[in-house]
């Protein structure tokens, strides 16, 4: 804990990039881990469910998958959120760069927050591009529809589907001006948001998670829950 907390000391512009770890400790599930969404069975795969082309080919089938395992939770924001907002609040901090799509960063109270994947709390008619909240899609049965009677999707980034060019750039400039990078709670293992790391030209990386992984240049590991170890940081 001394090493982190000296790197985040020296630090004026930390960007944090994280991923389905940073939420478990609020209770939602991830996706590769050994419990996670993508070792249990379903009638098909997770990955297969969450496409482009399937929300478009069986979209009952999508929402039903949907509102069980990505909207189905009560989910407050844990220690790293909470310590990830104190650090923006205090001028250390000047990004977060998060692959989740469950908005609990904003919860907590950061400003500037890149959702590479987008959130479950936008939703849009695709016919007339009316905006509907979360709590509209949980109560909806079946596919929700507008009041045009258009289909309501999810502003979250399926399989099949390209980022934001405008959040891919927010998170870039951010990892260029960085002078800390920490990476938690992530398998680095979904691309292209895994790739954005290498826009990063600081010479400090701190890694907080359960197990290593790849990351370029020379990382200061971390073993452990990202919560448990962020909200002992003093700022």
């Amino acid at each position: 804990m001394a090493d982190l907390q000296s790197m985040i000391d020296r630090a004026s512009m930390i960007v944090f990039f994280g991923g389905a770890g940073v939420s478990t400790e609020s209770g939602i599930p991830d996706f590769r881990s050994r419990d996670g969404l993508y070792h249990m069975k379903y009638r098909f795969p997770p990955e297969e469910i969450l496409s482009h082309d399937f929300f478009f080919r069986d979209t009952e089938e999508f929402y039903r998958f949907y509102r069980d395992k990505l909207i189905g939770y009560q989910a407050e924001p844990n220690a790293a959120h909470r310590k990830l907002a104190e650090l923006e609040a205090a001028g250390k901090l000047t990004a977060v760069i998060t692959q989740n799509i469950d908005g609990l960063h904003q919860a907590a109270g950061s400003k500037r927050v890149w959702e590479l994947h987008g959130s479950v709390l936008r939703n849009t008619c695709l016919r007339c591009g009316k905006k509907h909240g979360l709590e509209e899609i949980r109560a909806s049965e079946g596919v929700p529809r507008c009041v045009c009677g258009g289909i309501i999707k999810p502003d979250v980034v399926l399989y099949g589907e390209s980022l934001d060019d405008e959040v891919v750039s927010g998170a870039i400039h951010a990892l260029r001006n960085a002078d800390l990078l920490i990476v938690a709670g992530t398998s680095l293992v979904v691309y292209p948001a895994a790739g954005l790391i290498r826009y990063y030209r600081g010479e400090e990386i701190a890694v907080i998670n359960l197990d290593p992984i790849p990351v370029p240049g020379d990382a200061v590991f971390f073993r452990g829950r990202v919560g448990e170890i962020l909200g002992k940081i003093k700022v």
